[in-house]
Parts: structure tokens; C-alpha cells; sequence
């Protein structure tokens, strides 16, 4: 196998067998990328051409969303709020610095496809679904890494800072991009595993696997040198092509399982104790403290939320009862009950990923204001256990 690096961006593989690929690394919002493209496609004629881009994405790019079919009611219910979360901040970066260039975020990519139906030449999607990176990345990352993660996320979606045309050209460089990944396994180690090192290793494959001699894959330049690292390994057969251990979610693990159930027993075992030392009723008395404790600090982020008046009641009967069932949070039921109270119409999911970016936005979005109840509320019963709690128990002990 022989690597040419043509430029900064464009890197030409050439198999064992003789079969060519062209990797075209590019920046998803960047005017010259989408030149690249177009440009790279008439040059090498390919006989495939395979895009950075999952079933799902694809046919959100190209067909719209669908927001009748989006349940808040599911996603809190299933545990995907961060993961959505998450991705609207995302989405909300790459929408910022698309109209800062001019250009739509994944332009590039689908310029690949519009140009591969227009001269007949097929083309592949070869990216994971984002569904399921995101999931692994979420579940392989520790609590800390976690609000990392999200902390940059959303962090990203309020940054103001203007980014020109030639600082994305910047960042397309292999060594701007080596020192960010750098960086990011230094931060987020896991975090990186899932969302750079297995997508590297899944994009690759694919690439590799799918027909054509000569193929055109037109990537984000922050996976070019992975992918050619992968191939280079398929290759010499160091790896396989089997992609079932990272095409998953791995399940929780004992430890993670057995964590989620300290504070109650904790808080179980503290009752006890006191039932067998002062009696039965100082114990009832003690869990009733700690009960009203936690439910109100969950009421009271609530209100500082500007949630739905009775949502105050959902948040403070709820907040007890989650954390003695570690398997459901406080936050799924004031989501859920948010939500309802105060439907979201279809203009505050099309704006979602504009008014992520300020505070106004997530008051005034309804689909935000669910989102920020369900995190205050939690935070809010983490608050009444861990600090209302101990102060009520000195005082009222």
C-alpha cells in the first residue's frame, strides 16, 4: 500500500491490488471544501464515491425533519435528553460557523451525492449512526468526563467568537488536527475513543470494503489520517473488518450498576440505623427531613426555572421517590410533565439549534425550557440531599 499526500487536505491511497482512494479531508461549513470536492470528483473520474454521512443524517439533510414525529415525552422517557442535548449544541456550532462562512453545515458532503446522481456514479454512506456514537460515547465516559462533555458542548453554541474562512483552512492542516485530537484524548479520553478512534476504524472499513477500483471518499479532514492508518492495517489483515463490537451500546458495567444504588441505600441505611439507636419514630422523623429536604430543593430550581406552577408540585412529589429508584430521575418527570403542561409547537424545535445559543433562548423555546427543567430539577435534588439536608438535620435533629 502507498500513501500520497497530494496537499494539506487530499490524500491518495493506492492498494496492493491497484484499486485507488482518493480521501478528500474536508471542513464541514468551508467554502473551499465544497470547491475541493467538485473539484477532486472531475480529476479522478471515480467509479464510487463514499460519503461521510449515516442513513439517518442523510436523509435528514436531504428531506428535512420530520418534527411531528419528535416526542419529548420518549426522549426524556428513554434517557436521551443529554444525548440530544448534546447534539442540538453541536448542530447549533456548525450552524453558527456555516453562516459565518456562507456556507450549510455538511454542504460539502452533499455536494458529493448531488454530483454522484447527476453523472449516474454511485455512491455509499459510511458513517456510523449518530445515534449510536453518540450513545457509546455517552456510556463509556465517566460522570466527570460527562459534564465535560456536555460543559463543551453547550459551551461552544454560546461562544460569539467569529471564525474566518482561512482559520478553517488552518484547521484542515495535519498538524492542526493532530494537536487537537491531542488535546481531546487528554480531555476526554473516552470521549474520543467513541467519537473520533472507533468512527476513524468504521469509516475506514467501509470505505475499504465497498465496491469500486477507483473510489472518491469525502470525509471530515479530522479523520484522514486515522483512516489511513486503518487501512494501511486491514491491508496487512492486523485488523478485521468486522465492525459488530463497536456497531453497539455497551451495557452498564457491575460497578456503574451497583453506584447507581449508594445514595439510596445510603440513605435507607441511615434511617435504619437511627430506628435501632433512637427509636422508630425518630427514624420516620429523620427520613421525612431528608424527603422534604430533597423535594425542596427540586421545587425550588423548579420555580427558579420559571417552570409550569404545577410542575413545582411534579418536581417536589417526584424528587424522594427518583432517588430511592436510581433506574428513573427527577428530571424525566418534570421533562415529560413540562412538555405537556406547556406543548412545544413546531417553530420552537425549527429554531432549537438558533436559541440554544443564549439564555433568553432557553426560556422562551419551549423545547429548551423542557430540557432546562429536567437538568435544574436534578441538580435541585442533588442540592436538597447533599447540602439542605445536613443543614435541616443540625437544626431539626
Amino acid at each position: 500500500m502507498k500513501t500520497e499526500a497530494v496537499s494539506d487536505t487530499i490524500k491518495k491511497i493506492t492498494l496492493d491490488n491497484g484499486n485507488t482512494i482518493t480521501l478528500v479531508g474536508t471542513a464541514h461549513v468551508s467554502k473551499n471544501s465544497v470547491e475541493d470536492v467538485e473539484r477532486i470528483i472531475d480529476q479522478e473520474n471515480p467509479d464510487m464515491i463514499c460519503l461521510e454521512l449515516d442513513s439517518g443524517r442523510f436523509k435528514t439533510k436531504t428531506e428535512g425533519q420530520k418534527y411531528s414525529e419528535t416526542s419529548l415525552r420518549k426522549i426524556f422517557k428513554e434517557g436521551k435528553a443529554f444525548l440530544v442535548l448534546a447534539n442540538t449544541a453541536l448542530a447549533s456550532f456548525q450552524k453558527k460557523l456555516g453562516k459565518q462562512t456562507g456556507i450549510a453545515p455538511g454542504e460539502e458532503i452533499l455536494s458529493g451525492a448531488k454530483i454522484a446522481q447527476e453523472r449516474g456514479i454511485p455512491f455509499t454512506l459510511c458513517d456510523r449512526e449518530i445515534s449510536v456514537t453518540l450513545k457509546r460515547a455517552w456510556a463509556m465516559s465517566s460522570l466527570m468526563d460527562k459534564a465535560k462533555l456536555l460543559g463543551a458542548l453547550i459551551s461552544s453554541a454560546f461562544d460569539k467568537e467569529e471564525i474566518k474562512e482561512e482559520d478553517l483552512e488552518e484547521l484542515k492542516k495535519g498538524e492542526a488536527i493532530e494537536n487537537m485530537m491531542g488535546e481531546l484524548a487528554k480531555e476526554l479520553p473516552q470521549a474520543k475513543a467513541a467519537l473520533i478512534d472507533e468512527r476513524d476504524r468504521y469509516l475506514a472499513t467501509s470505505i475499504y470494503k465497498c465496491e469500486g477500483r477507483n473510489k472518491v471518499a469525502i470525509i471530515g479532514a479530522g479523520h484522514a489520517n486515522g483512516i489511513v492508518k486503518t487501512i494501511e492495517k486491514l491491508e496487512k489483515n492486523e485488523l478485521s473488518t468486522d465492525l459488530t463490537t463497536i456497531e453497539s451500546v455497551p451495557s452498564p458495567s457491575k460497578i456503574g450498576k451497583f453506584a447507581s444504588w449508594i445514595v439510596p441505600l445510603a440513605i435507607l441505611g441511615f434511617v435504619l440505623y437511627s430506628c435501632l439507636n433512637y427509636g422508630f419514630d425518630q427514624g420516620v422523623r429523620y427520613f421525612l427531613l431528608w424527603a422534604a429536604s430533597n423535594a425542596g430543593g427540586s421545587m425550588l430550581f423548579a420555580i427558579l426555572s420559571n417552570a409550569h406552577p404545577l410542575n413545582w408540585i411534579v418536581a417536589a412529589v417526584s424528587a424522594p421517590v427518583a432517588v430511592m429508584n436510581p433506574l428513573i430521575g427527577v428530571g424525566v418527570f418534570t421533562g415529560i410533565a413540562e412538555s405537556e403542561l406547556r406543548k412545544p409547537s413546531v417553530r420552537d424545535f425549527e429554531t432549537i439549534s438558533d436559541e440554544i445559543s443564549t439564555l433568553k433562548g432557553w426560556f422562551k423555546n419551549r423545547v429548551l425550557h423542557a430540557f432546562l427543567i429536567f437538568i435544574t430539577t436534578s441538580i435541585g435534588s442533588i442540592l436538597g440531599t447533599f447540602v439542605i439536608f445536613p443543614i435541616v438535620l443540625r437544626i431539626f435533629g
